[in-house]
């Protein structure tokens, strides 16, 4: 996405998922950076810790439920506009 690599995306949803492992610590300049660009694209993003979801997958997936289900739905085509009636007068 633009120069970066992102672990997982949702284009739909507009979601990136990063799984952070050992090094970002040392690197958390550049992830805010990228998390930035990302958002200002329009992207939410999610880290998780690579040994968090290996001990606690259900607590992840309940975390990206949650965030997908915060998303709100764009309208259908034709639906969303408001009509007004023009002024007859």
């Amino acid at each position: 996405m633009g120069h970066y690599i992102v672990d997982f995306a949702s284009h739909g949803l507009r979601l990136v998922i990063e799984l952070d492992g050992g090094q970002h610590p040392v690197q958390g300049k550049r992830d805010s950076t990228r998390s930035k660009f990302l958002k200002s694209e329009g992207y939410r993003v999610l880290r998780f810790w690579n040994n968090d979801v290996l001990k606690n997958i259900d607590g992840g997936l309940e975390m990206i439920q949650s965030a997908i289900l915060a998303t709100p739905t764009p309208p259908h085509k034709g639906e969303g506009k408001m009509c007004v009636p023009e002024d007859n007068a």
